[in-house]
């Protein structure tokens, strides 16, 4: 089972995407349950075109979607600009690219499901809340985001299985960088264009086949957990 052992440049190709993954989901999920949220609760002028603004990369190929970070946080794009001169900050070309090329790529996917938990838990809770004293963000706090946990951890899931697997708009925006931005996708990429890349190939798919599934099970755990926690029924 030697030919199953990882390389050095593959653990690091490994730690980099759960590295990439993780800050693209802590970037984005916050952002998504407010949006989420504002979605699902209010309306108003532009609603639909913000809704389908933000489904865009679901929808556009993700080369393109990489090609609009280059030129917006390019060195030369005017939030990059803005971002190096002011905080000394730069996405092009680094894992902080890959972060945020993932994070924008999974945004959709976890909007999507956290918006429909949010649709499905009663206004009137709130509202009672409300009327009890409690300030809007102590409602949302105590009544309606523990409802809609389940909800948010499957879009959490979602987005860190999309973070986890990107691969067109990362390798437009920041390259296939050894050590920087090569991430497994791109890695296994590296693999199947060298005649001698198979058994690297197949090492990289096995072992992002592994994480997406421990994800799985663990998700599914804490689902039935957090079900368990608000009063459901265990499945």
């Amino acid at each position: 089972m030697a030919f199953l052992q990882l390389q050095p440049q593959e653990w690091q190709a490994l730690t980099l995407t759960l590295k990439v993954a993780l800050s693209a989901l802590a970037f984005s999920l916050p952002l998504a349950i407010a949006v989420a949220y504002a979605l699902a609760r209010w309306r108003f002028p532009g609603h639909g075109v913000i809704n389908a603004l933000i489904h865009m990369p679901l929808v556009l190929p993700p080369v393109v979607t990489g090609y609009l970070l280059l030129l917006a946080f390019g060195k030369n794009g005017p939030a990059g600009r803005f971002l190096s001169e002011t905080f000394g900050i730069s996405f092009a070309f680094n894992w902080a690219g890959a972060a945020l090329a993932a994070g924008i790529m999974a945004f959709p996917l976890m909007v999507r499901p956290i918006r429909l938990a949010f649709e499905a838990v009663d206004p009137k809770l709130e509202q009672a809340a409300s009327s009890l004293g409690a300030r809007r963000l102590v409602s949302f706090a105590v009544v309606t985001l523990p409802l809609t946990l389940p909800g948010i951890l499957g879009g959490a899931i979602l987005g860190f299985a999309k973070a986890m697997g990107e691969f067109g708009a990362t390798i437009t925006f920041v390259s296939n960088i050894p050590g920087e931005t090569r991430t497994l996708s791109l890695a296994l990429y590296t693999a199947t264009q060298s005649p001698s890349g198979d058994l690297a190939a197949f090492r990289l798919t096995l072992i992002s086949a592994f994480v997406a599934f421990a994800a799985l099970i663990a998700s599914e755990v804490w689902a039935r957990r957090l079900r368990q926690k608000i009063g459901g029924v265990d499945a």
